[in-house]
């Protein structure tokens, strides 16, 4: 999070900050996000899973459990496409990591869309391909996320 002094976290820093920690402080990354905080997953609910996380408390407990389960996550090749708007980012990336208890490769592109609200994520869209998430159908991987 930013100092109050200076101006409010944009889009674009948001982002960045985004990428570097949620694979490496996930409590870091928690204080990114705003108490009423909205995280989307548009095709999640085809694997199980929640498509949508309202607030800090449920981004908090869906997300801790993330650690465990994408190990060695990094980012490659982000593309951003600011706009108009300061608070508002559209990027594409690569993921990759091993995904436990399983040790299976995960590689997944994703399309994110990341709004700011007074310096913190006040919305986050993440589309990926639920055919490179395979994994999280059914048995331990969807388990770990807390699946239904």
């Amino acid at each position: 999070m930013q100092d109050h002094d200076t101006e409010p976290m944009r889009a674009a820093a948001a982002l960045a900050a985004h990428l570097e920690w949620i694979a490496r402080d996930i409590e870091r990354w928690l204080e990114l996000f705003a108490d009423d905080a909205i995280v989307e997953f548009p095709y999640a609910a085809r694997l199980g899973l929640p498509p949508r996380l309202l607030g800090k408390p449920a981004i908090a407990a869906y997300f801790r459990r993330t650690p465990a389960v994408f190990r060695d996550l990094r980012f490659s090749g982000l593309r951003s496409y600011p706009g108009a708007d300061p608070d508002v980012i559209v990027a594409e990336v690569h993921g990759s990591a091993t995904l436990f208890p399983r040790g299976t490769a995960y590689e997944q592109d994703y399309v994110m869309v990341l709004e700011c609200k007074d310096g913190q994520i006040a919305r986050y869209r993440e589309y990926w391909d639920p055919n490179a998430a395979s994994d999280f159908r059914e048995g331990p991987v969807r388990d770990a996320l807390g699946g239904e």
